[in-house]
């Protein structure tokens, strides 16, 4: 509104500093900002002909400004009402860009948009990969690929002209790609041919030990929230993408989640509990660390025909 006339302003533009949000006031002089998150902000209104408006907001819910002044370039008689809304913006462009003032102590810099630290790739480097299909066992060679964990897709960069397309994990049996880190093979299985609790799994599980009791490990990746306290400025500023890792047994087409509780543990085993018992105590073996897994189902399984071992160093976590 002017504040000489009291006559509404219409085509002011609104904007908050440092951010996509604006709009235009209307005809009665209003304006509305939708879906904005809850943050301090500095609100700026600008018009032809008048003196820049600013003020610092802190959003918590809806917030109804009442009535805004805007005061004309030279006009007379409101000297005083020119150095408040003067004093005014000097005051807030303080408080959020310069960090030496004494109220930045008490409410914290201004803070810049918050991140996602992380990602939802298995592994985020491109491996040069052998592709099973389940379509007429086709076998696609030569592609270098990328598992997004969270969508359950696959990008496929052509080995050429390096055109990049993707492909629903379900249509994919197993694939097999060489690992970025150690050059050495990867074996991941779909999870729709086993069955946890009766019904078939999304997402890819990766051989670790194969033989009479295979280890399968599944990655799961978890979004995190930020819980950054602005006033007392801790926590974590950013979201974040955390991948932890679940390993399961199979038996026939069932899996099974490894116990981590000892007792659990060894009568997975069967008739070799024991055996297995004894040599974990023998060689030392700390459960509680997850080389200790790899090396009972490698040991279980290499007293079986046919056993192939697999790296050791694939038990690290490259994510």
């Amino acid at each position: 509104m002017d504040f000489d006339s009291k006559e509404h302003i219409e085509g002011a533009a609104v904007t908050l500093h440092n951010t996509a949000f604006g709009t235009f006031s209307n005809g009665a002089g209003n304006f509305q900002i939708d879906n904005i998150l809850s943050e301090k902000y500095t609100l700026a209104i600008t018009a032809p002909g008048y003196n820049r408006h600013e003020k610092v907001i802190r959003l918590e819910a809806d917030l109804e400004l009442g009535t805004i002044y805007l005061v004309k370039y030279g006009s007379e008689g409101t000297g005083a009402a020119l150095q408040k809304t003067i004093r005014a913006t000097n005051v807030s462009r303080q408080l959020v860009e310069r960090p030496n003032l004494m109220g930045n102590t008490i409410y914290g810099i201004s803070p810049e948009p918050k991140k996602v630290e992380g990602n939802f790739y298995l592994d985020n480097q491109w491996n040069v990969a052998s592709i099973l299909l389940y379509r007429e066992q086709t076998v696609l060679e030569g592609f270098r690929v990328r598992y997004n964990i969270n969508s359950n897709m696959f990008e496929l960069m052509e080995p050429e002209k390096q055109l990049v397309s993707v492909m629903p994990g379900l249509r994919i049996q197993n694939i097999v790609w060489m690992d970025s880190a150690y050059n050495v093979p990867r074996y991941f299985v779909n999870g729709m041919d086993f069955k946890e609790d009766g019904v078939p799994i999304s997402g890819f599980f990766e051989v670790i030990v194969e033989g009479e009791l295979p280890l399968m490990r599944r990655t799961i990746a978890v979004f995190k929230e930020s819980n950054y306290n602005t006033a007392l400025m801790v926590g974590n500023r950013n979201d974040q993408i955390i991948k932890r890792n679940v390993y399961y047994y199979l038996r026939g087409k069932d899996l099974f989640e490894v116990p981590k509780r000892r007792k659990k543990l060894f009568p997975i085993f069967d008739e070799k509990a024991e055996e297995m018992k004894a040599f974990a105590h023998e060689n030392e073996i700390d459960l509680k660390e997850t080389g200790a897994i790899f090396q009972l189902f490698t040991y279980y399984n290499s007293q079986f025909p046919g056993f192939v071992p697999i790296m050791e160093q694939l038990l690290d976590d490259n994510n």
